[in-house]
């Protein structure tokens, strides 16, 4: 298995931690009625490459609404999708395409000198707050959705929630989501007012440590835009790959304006 096998075997894996998996002919529905405005919760993926563009949207748009969440679907191999987006258009989805990095580490510990002021420690019962505060704080993260996704991860024992300290403040907070002797890092964001400091370089580094002592094979990262890439890339990881990924959606807003904080 090559390494972008193992990346798509782990992200369908993190996706059924937080919802429901139910495949199909032409793909897979995920679902969560508890979450119902949770993006990553609820779409239809789209795999095979032909398929028939009115069944599987009228299929789709019949099973999310009987169970009152928006229709919306990420489409792979688009130059194999036209015909299918064009139906989508004239159901009148919204429609983006998404240029999505995927990052491996290098599996080298770089040994960064350790600051003073920060500190940094699991999420556990006594924490918990502090760290859920956080990340419902961060509107790039999806605010108060995430908010409600970060108490359901915290139940789930294949994540692992950090907290980093500054000067004896949190401020910052990322996860790792382990399965099948690899991981991906998910959900790294630090508060407003403590940006540009570096924190994000101390979090990383801290959990390439923990990785490293765990002796998991490959640490992902999906990087939401070029800056957040580079930020990474200055932290040992490597870009192997860029997906391009249609999302349609039926309402609400699109996948860019949530990135965006709109």
């Amino acid at each position: 298995m090559n390494n972008l096998d193992k990346m798509l075997e782990l992200d369908f894996r993190y996706l059924e931690s937080f919802t429901n998996r139910r495949d199909t002919e032409w793909g897979t529905f995920f679902y969560n009625v508890d979450q119902p405005d949770y993006y990553d919760a609820n779409h239809a993926h789209i795999h095979k490459n032909y398929i028939d563009s009115k069944k599987v949207i009228e299929e789709t748009i019949d099973f999310y609404h009987r169970i009152s969440i928006i229709p919306r679907f990420y489409i792979y191999g688009l130059d194999q999708k036209q015909e299918f987006i064009a139906a989508l258009k004239e159901q009148n989805f919204g429609y983006e395409e998404l240029i999505s990095p995927v990052q491996l580490w290098d599996n080298k510990l770089h040994n960064k000198k350790k600051r003073e002021q920060v500190t940094i420690e699991e999420v556990n019962d006594l924490n918990f707050a502090e760290a859920w505060n956080i990340e419902r704080s961060i509107p790039e993260l999806g605010g108060e959705v995430r908010g409600d996704a970060f108490v359901e991860e915290y139940k789930c024992e294949e994540y692992t929630h950090y907290l980093l300290r500054y000067n004896g403040t949190a401020c910052s907070t990322a996860c790792i989501f382990e399965h099948d002797n690899q991981a991906r890092m998910e959900n790294v964001a630090t508060l407003e007012e403590f940006r540009g400091r570096g924190l994000i370089g101390d979090l990383i580094g801290y959990i390439q440590e923990e990785v490293s002592r765990r002796g998991l094979t490959h640490l992902w990262v999906f990087p939401i835009s070029e800056a957040v890439e580079k930020v990474y890339c200055k932290n040992g990881f490597e870009t192997i790959a860029r997906m391009r990924t249609g999302h349609a959606f039926l309402g609400g807003k699109s996948i860019q304006e949530i990135r965006e904080g709109k």
